[in-house]
C-alpha cells in the first residue's frame, strides 16, 4: 500500500519523501507550502513510516515521536530548549526519534537560533520534520540545512473529487462552485460543506459588501463578523481536542496546554481564512470589472459580483484587496491585537471606495 496514499496529488513531495524513505541520508526535512493542501497528513505518514507504526504516530502516542506546535502565537525559545533536551535520548523502541514541528513558520528568532544548532549536528538517530505555510519567515539558515519539500495548491479537479465523496447528496453545480471557493485547499472545502461554516461564510460576504453599499456602515460591526466566526470555531476545536484528551493518560498541565493549542489555532486559522476570503470577494469584484468571470473565487454569489462590480464598485476595489492582504500578514508575523486590527482594516477599506460608497464613518 502506498505510504503516502491519504495526501491527494503532491508528486513531487511524495516522490521527495519516498526516496528519503529508501535511500536515508538527510536529517532535517522542511515540508512547506500552503494550508490544506497535504502538507500535515504526509509528515505523520513520513514519520509512521520511518517509527514502523503509523497508527500510534497519528495518534501522537508513539514513545519515540516528539511533536512541537505552538502554544498560542509562536513557538518560543523555551519550547525549542525542551526539545533540545530531548534530542539527546535515544530511541525507545524504534531505530529512529523523530521531532516534528508544526507551523514552524512562527518560531520567533530566538527559537530559531537555538534550533538551528540542533540541525547542524542531530544525533545519528534523529530525524527533524519542520512543517511551514511559508518560508518567508524562516531564515536562511535553516532552510539551507534542511531538504526542502515543496507542497502545491490542488486542482480544482481534485477538490472536486474530494467533495463528491464527503458528499455526495450535493448537485454538480454546487461541487464546482465549492472546489473554486476552496482554491485548492481542502481544509476549506472541510469548512465549506458544514451548515454553520457556510452560514458564517454568508455573514462574511454581507459584511464584506456592507463596506461599500451601507451608508450607515460600522468598521467595528464588520469586524465582530470575522471576531464570532474565529470564536466559534475556536469552541468547537476546544470541544473536540477535550474528548481526545480525555481518553489519553496526560498529567493535567499537558492536556490543558493541548486544549489551549487547538483552542487558540483554530481561532487563529479560521480568522486568517476569513481574511483571505474577504479579500477574494474585492479581487472578484475587479476580475467581474474585467470582464473575466470564469476565474472569480466566489462563484455562487456571481449574480451579486455581477451587480456590485456594474456599479463602479469594481474598479475601486483592488486598494480594499490591498488592504485586506496587508492586514492577513500582519496578523501572520505580528501578535497583534485581532479586534483592533480588524476595525482598522474595515476603515481603510470603507476609505478604498470613498467617493462611490458615501461619506466614512469617523
Amino acid at each position: 500500500m502506498e505510504r503516502f496514499a491519504s495526501v491527494p496529488e503532491q508528486p513531487e513531495a511524495k516522490r521527495l519523501l519516498e526516496s528519503a524513505l529508501a535511500e536515508g541520508g538527510a536529517q532535517a526535512f522542511l515540508l512547506h507550502g500552503p494550508p490544506g493542501v497535504g502538507k500535515r497528513t504526509a509528515a505523520f505518514a513520513f514519520a509512521g513510516a520511518l517509527l514502523g507504526d503509523e497508527r500510534r504516530v497519528v495518534a501522537r502516542t508513539h514513545p519515540d515521536l516528539y511533536l512541537l506546535e505552538p502554544l498560542g502565537e509562536m513557538i518560543r525559545i523555551d519550547d525549542v530548549r525542551a526539545l533540545r533536551h530531548d534530542l539527546h535520548m535515544r530511541p525507545f523502541e524504534a531505530d529512529h526519534r523523530v521531532y516534528l514541528v508544526l507551523d514552524a513558520q512562527r518560531m520567533n528568532e530566538d527559537a530559531a537560533d537555538a534550533l538551528l544548532k540542533d540541525l547542524e549536528e542531530p544525533p545519528p538517530y534523529a530525524v527533524i520534520v519542520l512543517v511551514a505555510s511559508e518560508l518567508g519567515p524562516l531564515p536562511p539558515t535553516i532552510l539551507s540545512r534542511c531538504q526542502l519539500v515543496p507542497f502545491r495548491r490542488l486542482s480544482e479537479r481534485a477538490v472536486r473529487e474530494w467533495i463528491a465523496a464527503q458528499a455526495p447528496e450535493r448537485s454538480d453545480a454546487e461541487v464546482r462552485a465549492l472546489a473554486r471557493a476552496a482554491a485548492g485547499r481542502l481544509d476549506r472545502a472541510r469548512r465549506l460543506l458544514d451548515s454553520d461554516v457556510a452560514s458564517r461564510r454568508d455573514a462574511l460576504i454581507a459584511a464584506a459588501r456592507s463596506v461599500y453599499l451601507d451608508a450607515e456602515f460600522e468598521p467595528s460591526e464588520a469586524a465582530a463578523v470575522l471576531l464570532a466566526a474565529a470564536d466559534a470555531l475556536g469552541a468547537e476545536a476546544k470541544e473536540r481536542e477535550q474528548a481526545l484528551v480525555e481518553g489519553l493518560d496526560l498529567p493535567s498541565r499537558d492536556a490543558d496546554q493541548r486544549v489551549r493549542r487547538a483552542e487558540r489555532g483554530a481561532e487563529r486559522e479560521e480568522l486568517l481564512a476569513g481574511l483571505e476570503a474577504l479579500e477574494a470577494w474585492y479581487r472578484d469584484l475587479v476580475v467581474v470589472a474585467a470582464g473575466a468571470e470564469s476565474a472569480v473565487v466566489h462563484a455562487d454569489r456571481l449574480e451579486d459580483l455581477r451587480s456590485d462590480a456594474g456599479s463602479e464598485f469594481g474598479e475601486r476595489a483592488i486598494g480594499a484587496a490591498e488592504a485586506v492582504r496587508e492586514t492577513w500578514r500582519a496578523l501572520e508575523e505580528f501578535n497583534l491585537n485581532p479586534s483592533l486590527a480588524l476595525e482598522a482594516l474595515f476603515v481603510r477599506a470603507r476609505r478604498a471606495f470613498a467617493g462611490v460608497a458615501g461619506p466614512i464613518p469617523v
